[in-house]
Protein backbone atom coordinates (compact mmCIF):
# COMPACT_ATOMS: atom_id res chain seq x y z
CA UNK A 1 0.00 0.00 0.00
CA UNK A 2 1.48 3.35 -1.03
CA UNK A 3 -0.63 5.54 1.27
CA UNK A 4 -2.41 4.45 4.44
CA UNK A 5 -4.23 6.91 6.67
CA UNK A 6 -5.97 5.84 9.87
CA UNK A 7 -8.21 7.83 12.21
CA UNK A 8 -6.65 11.09 11.04
CA UNK A 9 -7.70 14.29 12.84
CA UNK A 10 -6.59 17.84 12.20
CA UNK A 11 -7.59 20.77 14.41
CA UNK A 12 -6.74 24.43 13.94
CA UNK A 13 -6.54 26.82 16.86
CA UNK A 14 -8.26 30.14 16.16
CA UNK A 15 -7.89 32.37 19.20
CA UNK A 16 -9.29 30.40 22.08
CA UNK A 17 -11.32 28.10 19.85
CA UNK A 18 -10.14 24.79 18.39
CA UNK A 19 -11.74 24.15 15.00
CA UNK A 20 -11.76 20.57 13.66
CA UNK A 21 -10.93 20.34 9.93
CA UNK A 22 -10.59 16.54 9.70
CA UNK A 23 -12.58 14.36 12.09
CA UNK A 24 -11.25 10.83 11.67
CA UNK A 25 -10.21 10.04 8.08
CA UNK A 26 -9.46 6.44 7.07
CA UNK A 27 -8.01 6.04 3.59
CA UNK A 28 -5.81 3.74 1.50
CA UNK A 29 -4.34 4.48 -1.92
CA UNK A 30 -2.39 1.89 -3.90
CA UNK A 31 0.52 2.54 -6.20
CA UNK A 32 -0.60 3.54 -9.74
CA UNK A 33 -4.11 4.51 -8.63
CA UNK A 34 -5.77 7.59 -10.12
CA UNK A 35 -7.86 9.16 -7.37
CA UNK A 36 -9.94 12.32 -7.13
CA UNK A 37 -10.62 13.90 -3.75
CA UNK A 38 -13.72 16.00 -4.06
CA UNK A 39 -15.74 18.21 -1.75
CA UNK A 40 -17.20 21.67 -1.31
CA UNK A 41 -15.30 24.64 0.11
CA UNK A 42 -14.62 24.05 3.80
CA UNK A 43 -15.04 20.29 3.56
CA UNK A 44 -11.47 19.49 4.61
CA UNK A 45 -10.14 18.41 1.20
CA UNK A 46 -7.40 21.08 1.14
CA UNK A 47 -6.33 20.12 4.67
CA UNK A 48 -6.14 16.48 3.60
CA UNK A 49 -4.14 17.49 0.52
CA UNK A 50 -1.65 19.40 2.67
CA UNK A 51 -1.18 16.37 4.91
CA UNK A 52 -0.83 13.98 1.94
CA UNK A 53 1.75 16.37 0.47
CA UNK A 54 3.70 16.60 3.75
CA UNK A 55 2.98 20.34 3.89
CA UNK A 56 1.17 19.90 7.23
CA UNK A 57 1.00 17.30 9.98
CA UNK A 58 -2.09 15.77 11.62
CA UNK A 59 -3.20 16.50 15.17
CA UNK A 60 -3.72 12.77 15.77
CA UNK A 61 -3.98 9.51 13.88
CA UNK A 62 -1.30 8.32 11.50
CA UNK A 63 -0.17 8.65 7.90
CA UNK A 64 2.02 5.94 6.41
CA UNK A 65 3.66 6.70 3.08
CA UNK A 66 5.33 3.66 1.57
CA UNK A 67 5.55 2.18 5.09
CA UNK A 68 7.16 5.37 6.48
CA UNK A 69 5.33 6.94 9.43
CA UNK A 70 5.21 10.56 8.25
CA UNK A 71 4.19 11.80 11.72
CA UNK A 72 7.63 10.89 13.09
CA UNK A 73 9.60 12.97 10.55
CA UNK A 74 11.19 16.28 11.52
CA UNK A 75 11.00 19.39 9.33
CA UNK A 76 14.12 18.56 7.30
CA UNK A 77 12.93 15.00 6.72
CA UNK A 78 9.48 16.24 5.68
CA UNK A 79 11.11 18.67 3.24
CA UNK A 80 13.23 15.85 1.77
CA UNK A 81 10.13 13.66 1.49
CA UNK A 82 8.24 16.40 -0.37
CA UNK A 83 11.09 16.98 -2.78
CA UNK A 84 11.75 13.31 -3.45
CA UNK A 85 8.32 11.69 -3.36
CA UNK A 86 5.66 14.28 -4.24
CA UNK A 87 5.20 16.19 -7.47
CA UNK A 88 2.92 19.19 -6.88
CA UNK A 89 0.75 20.71 -9.60
CA UNK A 90 -1.10 23.89 -8.63
CA UNK A 91 -4.03 25.79 -10.11
CA UNK A 92 -1.92 28.95 -10.54
CA UNK A 93 1.10 27.09 -12.01
CA UNK A 94 3.56 28.70 -9.50
CA UNK A 95 6.25 29.27 -12.13
CA UNK A 96 9.04 31.80 -11.68
CA UNK A 97 8.32 34.49 -14.31
CA UNK A 98 11.92 35.44 -15.14
CA UNK A 99 13.07 31.86 -15.69
CA UNK A 100 12.68 29.79 -18.84
CA UNK A 101 10.50 26.70 -18.85
CA UNK A 102 13.67 24.60 -18.68
CA UNK A 103 14.97 26.39 -15.59
CA UNK A 104 11.57 26.21 -13.89
CA UNK A 105 11.53 22.45 -14.40
CA UNK A 106 15.11 22.14 -13.12
CA UNK A 107 14.33 23.75 -9.75
CA UNK A 108 13.41 20.65 -7.72
CA UNK A 109 16.64 18.99 -8.86
CA UNK A 110 18.69 22.01 -7.77
CA UNK A 111 17.26 21.66 -4.26
CA UNK A 112 18.08 17.95 -4.38
CA UNK A 113 21.73 18.65 -5.23
CA UNK A 114 21.68 17.06 -8.70
CA UNK A 115 24.56 18.07 -10.99
CA UNK A 116 23.90 20.71 -13.65
CA UNK A 117 24.37 18.36 -16.61
CA UNK A 118 21.96 15.79 -15.18
CA UNK A 119 19.46 18.51 -14.22
CA UNK A 120 19.32 19.84 -17.77
CA UNK A 121 19.02 16.36 -19.28
CA UNK A 122 16.19 15.34 -16.94
CA UNK A 123 14.38 18.67 -17.34
CA UNK A 124 14.54 18.37 -21.14
CA UNK A 125 13.16 14.83 -20.94
CA UNK A 126 10.31 15.95 -18.65
CA UNK A 127 9.36 18.78 -21.02
CA UNK A 128 9.47 16.35 -23.93
CA UNK A 129 7.08 14.03 -22.04
CA UNK A 130 4.49 16.82 -21.82
CA UNK A 131 4.93 17.91 -25.45
CA UNK A 132 6.92 21.10 -24.85
CA UNK A 133 10.38 20.24 -26.13
CA UNK A 134 10.16 23.11 -28.63
CA UNK A 135 9.21 25.71 -25.97
CA UNK A 136 11.77 24.96 -23.27
CA UNK A 137 13.62 28.30 -23.60
CA UNK A 138 10.45 30.40 -23.40
CA UNK A 139 9.48 32.26 -20.23
CA UNK A 140 6.01 31.75 -18.71
CA UNK A 141 4.78 35.08 -20.15
CA UNK A 142 5.52 33.70 -23.63
CA UNK A 143 3.41 30.59 -23.07
CA UNK A 144 -0.34 29.97 -23.09
CA UNK A 145 -2.15 28.89 -19.92
CA UNK A 146 -2.18 25.29 -21.06
CA UNK A 147 1.53 25.39 -21.88
CA UNK A 148 2.30 26.89 -18.46
CA UNK A 149 0.39 24.08 -16.79
CA UNK A 150 2.34 21.57 -18.88
CA UNK A 151 5.56 23.16 -17.61
CA UNK A 152 4.19 22.74 -14.07
CA UNK A 153 3.44 19.08 -14.80
CA UNK A 154 6.97 18.59 -16.17
CA UNK A 155 8.40 20.19 -13.02
CA UNK A 156 6.32 17.77 -10.93
CA UNK A 157 7.57 14.80 -12.98
CA UNK A 158 11.27 15.67 -13.08
CA UNK A 159 12.11 14.11 -9.68
CA UNK A 160 10.34 10.84 -10.61
CA UNK A 161 8.07 11.23 -7.57
CA UNK A 162 5.95 8.53 -5.96
CA UNK A 163 2.76 10.56 -6.47
CA UNK A 164 1.54 13.49 -8.53
CA UNK A 165 -0.63 15.70 -6.32
CA UNK A 166 -2.70 18.14 -8.38
CA UNK A 167 -4.71 20.90 -6.70
CA UNK A 168 -7.53 22.16 -8.99
CA UNK A 169 -5.21 21.66 -12.01
CA UNK A 170 -7.67 23.10 -14.55
CA UNK A 171 -9.07 25.91 -12.39
CA UNK A 172 -7.24 28.67 -14.29
CA UNK A 173 -7.80 27.16 -17.75
CA UNK A 174 -10.57 27.37 -20.33
CA UNK A 175 -12.61 24.22 -20.95
CA UNK A 176 -10.75 23.06 -24.08
CA UNK A 177 -7.33 23.50 -22.47
CA UNK A 178 -8.57 21.81 -19.30
CA UNK A 179 -9.60 18.77 -21.33
CA UNK A 180 -6.10 18.65 -22.87
CA UNK A 181 -4.45 18.75 -19.43
CA UNK A 182 -6.71 15.98 -18.12
CA UNK A 183 -5.89 13.91 -21.23
CA UNK A 184 -2.22 14.38 -20.30
CA UNK A 185 -3.00 13.08 -16.80
CA UNK A 186 -4.64 10.01 -18.37
CA UNK A 187 -1.47 9.41 -20.36
CA UNK A 188 0.77 9.84 -17.31
CA UNK A 189 -1.39 7.39 -15.37
CA UNK A 190 -1.10 4.83 -18.16
CA UNK A 191 2.69 5.25 -17.91
CA UNK A 192 2.51 4.11 -14.27
CA UNK A 193 2.18 7.33 -12.26
CA UNK A 194 0.06 7.51 -9.11
CA UNK A 195 -2.17 10.59 -9.42
CA UNK A 196 -4.26 12.35 -6.77
CA UNK A 197 -6.41 15.25 -7.98
CA UNK A 198 -8.07 17.66 -5.55
CA UNK A 199 -11.13 19.28 -7.08
CA UNK A 200 -14.59 20.65 -6.41
CA UNK A 201 -15.70 19.89 -9.98
CA UNK A 202 -17.41 16.58 -10.75
CA UNK A 203 -16.36 16.85 -14.42
CA UNK A 204 -12.71 16.78 -13.35
CA UNK A 205 -13.22 14.08 -10.70
CA UNK A 206 -14.80 11.87 -13.38
CA UNK A 207 -11.44 11.56 -15.15
CA UNK A 208 -10.07 9.65 -12.16
CA UNK A 209 -10.75 5.95 -11.60
CA UNK A 210 -11.97 6.52 -8.04
CA UNK A 211 -13.62 9.46 -6.30
CA UNK A 212 -13.38 10.15 -2.57
CA UNK A 213 -15.99 12.67 -1.49
CA UNK A 214 -15.31 14.64 1.71
CA UNK A 215 -17.91 16.54 3.65
CA UNK A 216 -17.55 18.23 7.07
CA UNK A 217 -14.12 16.68 7.68
CA UNK A 218 -15.24 13.10 7.04
CA UNK A 219 -15.23 10.77 4.04
CA UNK A 220 -18.83 10.73 2.86
CA UNK A 221 -18.27 8.28 -0.01
CA UNK A 222 -15.43 6.41 -1.74
CA UNK A 223 -16.49 4.89 -5.05
CA UNK A 224 -15.00 3.68 -8.34
CA UNK A 225 -15.83 5.82 -11.36
CA UNK A 226 -17.68 4.54 -14.41
CA UNK A 227 -15.39 5.65 -17.24
CA UNK A 228 -16.91 3.69 -20.15
CA UNK A 229 -18.98 6.62 -21.36
CA UNK A 230 -16.19 9.16 -20.87
CA UNK A 231 -15.07 10.95 -24.00
CA UNK A 232 -11.51 9.83 -23.34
Amino acid sequence: MLIEIKDLHKNYVMGEIEVPALKGINLQIKKNEYVAIMGPSGSGKSTLMNILGCLDTPSSGYYLYNQIDVNTLNDDELSAMRNREIGFIFQTFNLLPKMSALHNVELPLMYAGVTKAERIERAKNALDRVGLADRMLHRPSELSGGQRQRVAVARALVSNPGILLADEPTGALDTKTGVEIMALFDELHREGNTIIVITHEKEIADYAHRTIYIRDGLIFSDTPNQRDSHSL
